[in-house]
């Protein structure tokens, strides 16, 4: 059957090969056909900018930058130590680096909460960048959006212990703090007949538990009452005995 179809079609796919000028020994002209209209498509990548792009790639890396040595080593050796020769993440790393010593507080600061919004917010841009390029992406999503909800409590705790501090933070980092919206539901019958209900059964509770509330109140005064009593009870002794011991 497939001898038949291939003799069918060879007469006209012969014919649009030989206008198109694409015979090729050895080959059907069937398939010569199909490969003129499955042409891969290739899709055109955007350069996406990076916040790593303003690192010189004379920079050494985090590991080596402040060794000694590196001073009196070969130009060969510090370009394979360098960011030219670098992967994604120790670049990270260096950048992080960066935004640390812009909000640090001191040189031996690395856990106040200005250290952690800088470091959250290298996270955050790297995963913007990751998901330019991946869309869908939903695990590095998941993550990013995790660290906004945590780098946004830190800045509100910030914004409410030291406004300066809050202030300067953003300001150095590139942070465009928006504060949470307030919270707002839509009144709806079904919920305003629950909350009518739920209000009306606590009331109800509070009627059953005073009557209760009342009996212990009353035990805990008689009790304070009795003791009290006892007590000046034994005073009055006390004073009796001192009296008839003294001498007329």
């Amino acid at each position: 059957m497939l001898a038949l179809l291939g003799r069918g079609l060879a007469g006209p796919a012969r014919t649009g090969a030989a206008v198109l000028g694409r015979t090729e020994p050895g080959c059907s002209p069937v398939l010569q056909a199909a490969r003129g209209y499955a042409r891969p498509v290739t899709k055109k990548r955007k350069d996406i900018p990076s916040h790593l792009d303003d690192l010189p790639p004379t920079m050494l890396k985090k590991d080596y930058a402040n060794l000694p040595v590196m001073s009196s080593v070969d130009d060969v050796v510090k370009r394979l130590l360098s960011l030219e020769m670098a992967s994604q993440r120790e670049k990270l790393k260096v950048k992080t680096q960066q935004l640390v010593e812009k909000v640090r507080r001191s040189p031996n600061d690395n856990g106040s909460f200005e250290v952690q919004v800088a470091i959250l917010t290298a996270k955050i841009r790297t995963l913007e960048e990751h998901l330019q390029r991946h869309p869908k992406d939903k695990k590095n999503r998941r993550f990013m959006l995790m660290d906004l909800d945590r780098r946004r409590k830190m800045l509100g705790y910030l914004r409410r212990v030291s406004s300066s501090t809050f202030e300067n933070t953003c300001k150095e980092l590139g942070i465009q703090y928006s504060p949470p919206q307030p919270y707002s539901r839509r009144l709806t019958k079904r919920w305003l007949a629950k909350k009518a209900l739920c209000i009306k059964v606590f009331q109800e509770k509070q009627k059953l538990q005073a009557a209760e509330r009342l009996k212990q109140r009353r035990e805990w005064q008689a009790r304070a009452r009795a003791a009290r009593e006892q007590q000046e009870k034994q005073v009055q002794e006390k004073e009796k005995q001192a009296q008839e011991g003294t001498p007329v």
